[in-house]
């Protein structure tokens, strides 16, 4: 369940660079850049799709503005970054157990 975000991968004249148009903003107006080793402590949209990418691999860098998320490549071995942001507002996977009416009931209680 969620919404997959349509991504259109485009490359860059620098070598090492990824850029990918989103069907959707994830800063508005503003633009985030996060490096390697940053501790991302916020909880918004960019702040996470930052964590998934990083923790995918091969990533040294990230910088969102509004619907475009330009990667800096940390290496030539890195996960499917396609996937890790297309999946940004799935919450749930495949193999996970979706929790029944009465639990998330007996969660707010």
């Amino acid at each position: 369940m969620g919404q997959p975000v349509t991504l259109i991968t485009t490359s860059s004249p620098r070598p090492g660079i990824l850029r990918f148009e989103l069907n959707r903003s994830l800063t508005g107006m503003g633009h985030v850049r996060y490096e390697m080793g940053d501790q991302i402590r916020a909880d918004d949209p960019a702040s996470e799709l930052a964590k998934r990418l990083f923790d995918a691999g091969g990533v040294s860098a990230v910088h969102v503005y509004g619907s475009m998320v330009t990667v800096t490549l940390a290496s030539s071995d890195f996960g499917d970054l396609e996937t890790v942001i297309g999946g940004l507002y799935t919450y749930y996977l495949p193999g996970v157990e979706i929790p029944s009416d009465e639990e998330l009931i007996a969660m707010v209680e």
